[in-house]
């Protein structure tokens, strides 16, 4: 074999050769890096999530759902359990955490060789059918050069991928936590106000009988009937927030058709017995917030982003074309072989353009990345402290309605019932008291209502998955993308 074929046979090789030195097994997996985002999960909600990709896994999780669902009321629990094992934006958002391991998976496999073939001499008489074979292999050497750094940026996607698309299933979680908490409390709500709307009517009723006996003036009966008035307005739009509460609730479990008969309390949880604390909430959220993990991988990409610029900085294409030549030609009335080998270098001359601009646009994409991290680690651990103090706050606003304003109203009404009976205090001063003490009942679920959203947005707070979380990039990576990632 001549030198030339002895090269041709290396550069062919060459793809071949790196190629089998990456493995693409992570990537290629059916559900690549699901493991870890359900992991994430768990440690978080307690809660497992599942990734349908096939008519088994959908039948697995409908049945789930439907045992869930059996239970005569559905709690918190397991309105989140079934949001995780049901709701289709997720899936769609798990169907991202897939195309990114395909973009990872594609990464490690390198550019294709170019192959040209050429004939001349083509029905030229007493030669064979072809007088000359030309034959090129082109390869990209610079991909070959910048291939571990841009398997090494597609793996940072990938793994950013694997931490959004656990955020989302944290986002869904809270959602569906936040909703089960408001749907509770509306019900709650518009049954204090039902029995609110019959002492309203008992009082126009009888403002409007003691009026017709001359005994109460029409001003003093335009007040009882105006009451009432305003306490039914207020009982309609309760009972409509009430159904669009619980609506909510349906989309976000993923539930439709008969499914959506489901039922929830008719009040929420009573306040616990004492708090949770949390006095490591801050390095709890640095250590396990998982948009801050996010913005420290999109740091990471920019810096690789950043070197790979870098290497192309004077070479943004480069190429070696490799061939032969076998030319047939008739020499004293033999035929004669001859094949000669080539090779050719090409790339582009950086006179016009040196790479200085895109240095620095990638130096400064860097720069605002570390910047917009830093920012981002501030800002964790001030949410995690106002989670914390919501939290507690809450909490004693909530006791404070139960333990002191309730029992006092519900004493005022009391002794105004003695003395109603004692021919003291007359009917219409017994109704106000009771009407005071319905208010200061509604005032004391919201109160409760309060502290459980505090005590939902505690999780997120630690984890991530806050309001406005989930479903896009990152601030740090948008900063990144912005310096052209070396093209």
């Amino acid at each position: 074999m001549s030198v030339a074929k002895l090269k041709l046979a290396a550069t062919v090789a060459l793809p071949l050769i790196l190629g089998g030195c990456v493995s693409a097994a992570e990537y290629s997996a059916a559900n690549s890096g699901f493991s870890m985002v359900s992991n994430k999960t768990a440690e978080a909600t307690g809660k497992d999530t599942v990734w349908v990709q096939n008519r088994h896994d959908a039948q697995a999780a409908t049945g789930r759902v439907k045992s869930l669902l059996a239970k005569k009321t559905v709690d918190a629990e397991t309105a989140v359990q079934v949001a995780l094992l049901n709701n289709k934006g997720l899936q769609a958002a798990y169907a991202g955490l897939g195309d990114s391991s395909a973009d990872a998976w594609q990464s490690t496999m390198l550019v294709n060789p170019t192959v040209g073939v050429g004939l001349t001499g083509i029905g030229t008489p007493g030669l064979e059918a072809f007088k000359s074979v030309e034959g090129v292999i082109a390869s990209n050497i610079l991909a070959l050069a910048t291939q571990k750094r841009n398997v090494e940026i597609a793996d940072g996607e990938f793994r950013k991928a694997q931490l959004n698309a656990a955020l989302q299933t944290l986002q869904l979680a809270a959602d569906t936590r936040r909703a089960w908490i408001n749907a509770v409390a509306s019900r709650e709500t518009v049954a204090q106000l039902n029995q609110a709307q019959v002492a309203a009517d008992a009082a126009s009723e009888l403002a409007k009988k003691i009026g017709e006996a001359g005994s109460l003036t029409k001003g003093g009966q335009a007040r009882e009937h105006v009451f009432y008035a305003e306490i039914t307005g207020q009982t309609a739009k309760a009972r409509l927030e009430a159904r669009l509460a619980k609506e909510e609730l349906t989309r976000l479990m993923g539930l439709w058709g008969p499914d959506t008969d489901y039922t929830i309390p008719n009040s929420l949880p009573q306040l616990p017995k004492a708090l949770v604390k949390r006095d490591l909430i801050e390095a709890e959220a640095l250590q396990r917030r998982i948009d801050l993990q996010m913005a420290k991988l999109d740091l990471a990409t920019a810096a690789k982003s950043y070197k790979l610029t870098e290497a192309r900085r004077y070479v943004t294409d480069l190429e070696i074309l490799t061939g032969f030549e076998t030319e047939r030609e008739l020499e004293d009335g033999k035929k004669k072989v001859d094949t000669t080998g080539n090779v050719e270098l090409e790339f582009v001359i950086p006179i016009f353009d040196s790479g200085k601009a895109r240095m620095r646009k990638s130096e400064l994409a860097y720069m605002r990345a570390a910047n917009l991290l830093a920012e981002k680690a501030v800002n964790v651990r001030s949410e995690a402290r106002s989670a914390y103090q919501a939290y507690r706050a809450n909490y004693d606003i909530a006791r404070h309605y139960r333990n002191s304003v309730v029992p006092l109203r519900t004493r005022i009404e009391e002794e105004s019932l003695l003395t109603y009976n004692g021919m003291i205090t007359n009917t219409f001063e017994l109704l106000a008291d009771s009407r005071e003490k319905i208010n200061s009942i509604l005032l004391a679920v919201n109160a409760k209502h309060d502290f459980w959203l505090a005590e939902a947005n505690l999780a997120p707070a630690i984890y991530g998955g806050g309001a406005g979380a989930a479903g896009g990039e990152t601030e740090v990576a948008a900063a990144a993308e912005s310096g052209g990632g070396g093209h």
